[in-house]
């Protein structure tokens, strides 16, 4: 061994353990013993070591240890030379150090250096699987941008969506006094419960739903028929007959229609502009549209993100695709019937129709509900088919959803609708909420036994005469209701405080205006003569438009002008 130990003279506690309090025997530590307090964040060094070679005092005279045994046997734990074993006695050396990173080293990136310098330290994992996840990310980018550029190139210099379509449905005109506007905030807290209606008088004649289309799939589709000879009618609430009949009765004090009511109901969820005439004439209210109101159209894509082409002479239009909405509707309503000739009638056949003349399908149900002790409400409600379940008799409602280019709602019907049907109807949910709402509003109103929804599409997405239907979906009117979030209470909540608005006013005729560019709507009291003889409509050029013949002075008053653009425009231009 280079240098002797002694441990010396340890003392004996009998008391306890550690050194006693006084110690009389002399304890001998090594001479150069470190010492020294310390914490558990410092850096500690050796105790001892036997293994270092001990300067020499020729190498090191001025810090050699006095000779002696001592000085010799105490080499081990003389680190006074040592200032690697204490770091904390040399300041300079906390300088030096640095912390080891324990984060992973970062990825490198790909590039050109890669083909060249073969020598880097790492290499990434997974090239392949790198690539093509870089690949088909491009290939999705520019998808999306090659989607855009066909969306905006045939508009690049038409205004934003917002100013070509959200324009008043009515001009206003300068002389109209608005009394009030009603935000749609105040809609959402209002609640009012109805009992069940009265059915005071049924109209008209229906004819069985054929279930063979409740077995429709894409693979195998029904090409959508034209009824040409069949007659649809949208009668306003003055120009109907039996509501006369009725008011001259006194039935009732407040009278609509199932449309009018529904638009009322729903109103919240809509975002294009929309406007109810309304009439005070004595004690009674009357609810009513303007001839060419929007309101006998369909909107498609109402709610929607996706922005529609602004030029109103596009296929893919807002308009455009209400006038097709309400043509496919009118032609699915009819055909997915028996068409045999067998009927079920009404206690009075249909009262716009004239003898002879062949009518649509329909039902007219005249119903009554209790506003108040001393106010009630009649409107009438269609039902467009029966069908027998259990040897009783149950009203369907018709409607039909129309595809009319996928990229516009992300979603193919013909590769969704068999395996994702929840899907397909969750984005129709999402882009046409207002339109769902409605129709199902009006088959709670009706007391529809069910609702059948039908999926029409396009033939070809830049073929807007030509459809196939290629599903039929039936529903309960209140389980859809709870499904869409239409709370039935807040509807008739919505056509109370309206009415008890409405009766607070002065005898005249008002119109409510929805805001087109702001959830809320507008009350302006007009002149008595407003909206006669005003055909506010340009929906096809002159030698296009439908005149209604001089002798049918009175059925032309009844049937709406919409409804004959809606029904002959295609037929003309095919």
């Amino acid at each position: 061994m280079v240098g002797g130990f002694e441990v010396g003279a340890v003392p004996f506690n009998p008391d306890g353990w550690g050194p006693p309090e006084s110690t009389t025997a002399t304890t001998t530590l090594p001479i150069n013993a470190p010492f020294a307090p310390f914490s558990r964040s410092e850096k500690i060094g050796r105790i001892a070591d036997w293994t270092r070679n001990f300067p020499t005092a020729a190498a090191n005279p001025s810090n050699r240890p006095s000779a002696g045994k001592g000085a010799n046997s105490d080499a081990p734990f003389d680190f006074s030379l040592d200032l690697d074993a204490f770091p904390h006695a040399n300041p300079d050396d906390d300088s030096s150090f640095r912390l080891v990173d324990a984060k992973p080293p970062p990825r490198p990136k790909f590039g050109p250096k890669w083909r060249f310098n073969q020598n880097r330290p790492q290499l990434p994992q997974r090239r392949d699987e790198e690539v093509e996840a870089r690949r088909r990310e491009a290939e999705k980018e520019r998808a999306r941008r090659d989607r855009l550029y066909n969306l905006n190139r045939s508009n690049q210099n038409q205004p934003r969506r917002e100013a070509a379509i959200f324009k008043s449905s009515v001009d206003i005109q300068p002389e109209w006094n608005m009394l009030d506007q009603i935000p749609f905030s105040t809609f959402s807290k209002l609640s009012f419960s109805v009992p069940e209606p009265d059915d005071l008088l049924m109209c008209g004649a229906l004819e069985y739903y054929n279930r063979s289309y409740d077995r429709l799939t894409p693979k195998n589709e029904k090409r959508l028929e034209r009824f040409k000879n069949r007659n649809f009618f949208k009668v306003t609430t003055t120009d109907d007959p039996v509501i006369r009949r009725l008011a001259n009765e006194d039935k009732a004090t407040v009278f609509a229609t199932d449309t009018i009511l529904a638009t009322l109901m729903c109103a919240p969820r809509s975002v294009y502009s929309w406007d109810i005439v309304i009439q005070r004439v004595g004690n009674k209210l009357f609810f009513d549209k303007r001839d060419g109101s929007q309101l006998d159209l369909l909107s498609v894509h109402e709610t929607s993100q996706e922005p529609l082409p602004e030029a109103k002479d596009d296929i893919n239009s807002a308009y455009s695709l209400s006038v097709e909405a309400a043509y496919i509707n009118q032609n699915f309503s009819q055909q997915v019937l028996v068409r045999d000739g067998n009927k079920v009638t009404f206690d009075e056949p249909n009262p716009f129709a004239n003898e002879g003349d062949e009518v649509a399908s329909v039902g007219y149900r005249y119903r009554r509900w209790k506003l108040d002790d001393d106010m009630y409400l009649v409107a009438r409600c269609e039902v467009q088919s029966v069908v027998e379940v259990n040897n009783q008799r149950s009203f369907l409602t018709l409607n039909a959803l129309n595809e009319f280019d996928p990229k516009y709602s992300g979603v193919d019907w013909r590769q969704k609708l068999e395996t994702q049907r929840g899907a397909v109807l969750a984005t129709e949910l999402r882009n046409n909420a207002n339109k769902l709402a409605k129709w199902t509003a009006q088959a709670l109103l009706a007391s529809a036994d069910m609702m059948k929804l039908g999926y029409v599409s396009r033939v070809h997405p830049r073929d807007h005469f030509n459809h196939v239907i290629l599903a039929v979906v039936g529903y309960k009117p209140k389980d859809f209701a709870a499904q869409i979030n239409l709370n039935t209470s807040n509807m008739w909540g919505i056509i109370k405080s309206i009415v008890d608005l409405c009766m607070k006013l002065n005898e005249g005729k008002y119109v409510l205006v929805k805001d087109p560019s702001k959830p809320q709507v507008r009350i302006y009291e007009v002149p008595a003569d407003a909206f006669e003889n005003d055909y506010v409509e340009e929906p096809l050029p002159e030698e296009e438009q439908v005149q209604p013949p001089a002798e049918d002075a009175e059925a032309g008053e009844a049937n709406d002008a919409t409804n004959d653009v809606t029904e002959k425009e295609p037929e003309t231009q095919t």
